[in-house]
């Protein structure tokens, strides 16, 4: 898929997920979408796009895959210079902080990942860079 259709679709989703309150868009290849809202690195303008997610405790799992692309995803390169950033689930809005997760922890999660979607392992193959696995944690307070 080109750049420019993905954008285009992305912002269809992101539309229809706002305006139903979560109840059209939330839920995507069988598995649930997020609205991941970051900080340009660039512009300091908010940035808003669809994710889908997994589950960790209170916790939020997503996956910077960028369809196989080999370069990342310019959400994810936003969360690497400011890793706080909001996110939407269904009605619910709350403030997380993101990290990428290494090691046996990345391990465990892309398996989950793949488990969850296949396609990400087809994307995997698709670009020499390891797609990163980003854990979003609630900020409390």
């Amino acid at each position: 898929m080109k750049n420019t259709t993905a954008r285009r679709l992305s912002r269809v989703h992101k539309a229809l997920y706002l305006l139903s309150h979560g109840r059209i868009g939330a839920r995507l290849v069988n598995n649930d979408m997020l609205l991941l809202t970051t900080l340009g690195r660039r512009t300091g303008r908010s940035h808003t796009v669809p994710l889908l997610y997994l589950e960790k405790g209170d916790a939020l799992v997503i996956i910077a895959s960028w369809g196989g692309r080999d370069h990342h995803p310019h959400w994810y390169l936003n969360l690497v210079v400011e890793p706080k950033a909001e996110v939407r689930v269904r009605g619910d809005v709350w403030h997380v902080e993101a990290r990428t997760a290494q090691g046996t922890e990345r391990a465990a999660w892309w398996q989950r990942a793949v488990d969850a979607h296949r396609g990400y392992a087809e994307y995997q193959g698709r670009t020499g860079r390891e797609i990163p696995i980003v854990i979003l944690e609630r900020e409390q307070g």
